[in-house]
C-alpha cells in the first residue's frame, strides 16, 4: 500500500468524525461531552499529523518551500492546535461548541489542501517504490502505537 493511499483512507475516517461533530455539537447541552469529543479529535489528529509529517511532509519539504505552501500548512496546524486547546479551557457550552466547530473547519481546510497539494506532489516526486516503502513504515508505526 502506498503512503498516499493509507493517508487518504485515514482522511476518510476523519471526515466521518467531522460529520458526526458537526451534526451533534450544535445541539449538545453537555460541556463535558464536547470536551471529550475535542480530546478524541486531538488524540487521533495528533497521531495522524505526526506520521504524516515524518513520512510525507519531510520528504516533500523542498517542494512545499518552492511553491510557498510550507507556511500555510504550519499555520493551519497552529490554528487547529489553538482551537483544540481553547475547547479544553472553555467555561461555557457556547464557547466550547464554537471552538470545536472551528477546529473541524480548520481540519477540513487542511485536509483538503493535503489532498489537493501534498498527495499529488508525493505521487509526482516520489517513486512508486518509495511510496510503498513509506506505506510500510506507516503500517509499522500504526502497529507500534497500538501495542
Amino acid at each position: 500500500m502506498k503512503i498516499t493511499d493509507a493517508l487518504q483512507a485515514e482522511h476518510f475516517v476523519f471526515h466521518n468524525l467531522f460529520d458526526y461533530i458537526e451534526r451533534n455539537v450544535p445541539s449538545s447541552q453537555n460541556l463535558v461531552e464536547i470536551k471529550a469529543l475535542a480530546r478524541l479529535l486531538e488524540s487521533v489528529h495528533e497521531a495522524h499529523s505526526r506520521v504524516e509529517d515524518e513520512l510525507i511532509i519531510e520528504p516533500l519539504m523542498h517542494c512545499l518551500d518552492n511553491i510557498a505552501q510550507a507556511e500555510n500548512f504550519e499555520a493551519e496546524h497552529k490554528e487547529i492546535d489553538e482551537s483544540l486547546n481553547g475547547v479544553d479551557k472553555a467555561k461555557t457550552i457556547e464557547e466550547a461548541r464554537l471552538l470545536l466547530l472551528r477546529t473541524v473547519h480548520w481540519c477540513r481546510k487542511h485536509f483538503d489542501r493535503e489532498e489537493r497539494i501534498i498527495f499529488p506532489l508525493a505521487e509526482q516526486w516520489l517513486k512508486d517504490r518509495n511510496l510503498t516503502d513509506l506505506g510500510e513504515a506507516w503500517k509499522k508505526q500504526r502497529r507500534e502505537n497500538h501495542d
